[in-house]
């Protein structure tokens, strides 16, 4: 008995929201959910996104933990009024902190200054 299996590899980004003391609305976590998915455009090894809204006093903090491979971890994080607004902003420094890491690491194993070397 033959049984073929037709598997594609799927990288699975996992996001986790953690809300204290934050009704976590349907529209904040869809919110979250595009941002953060959008994050493995700039880092391709992105395993695990977790969010963590909290409410202090009259300001809400924001703090996104990106985990990748080879136990790298970027966090970014932010206090103000509007939650939409601190998502946006923390998901810009993620992206500008993965784009670095990625450059920086592309370089490192022989990117352009490898080619500089040689010439």
């Amino acid at each position: 008995m033959d049984v073929h299996l037709d598997r594609q590899k799927e990288d699975v980004l996992q996001i986790l929201v953690t809300a204290r003391h934050v009704d976590l609305t349907d529209d904040i976590r869809r919110y979250i959910d595009e941002k953060a998915g959008r994050l493995s455009r700039f880092y391709d090894r992105i395993h695990e996104v977790e969010v963590i809204l909290d409410h202090q006093s009259e300001q809400f903090k924001a703090e996104i933990i990106v985990r990748a491979d080879r136990k790298h971890t970027f966090v970014a994080s932010l206090t103000g009024p509007d939650t939409f607004m601190l998502i946006d902003a923390i998901t810009d420094k993620l992206e500008r902190q993965l784009r670095t890491y990625k450059e920086k690491n592309r370089n490192h194993k022989g990117g352009a200054l490898a080619d500089d070397a040689t010439g």
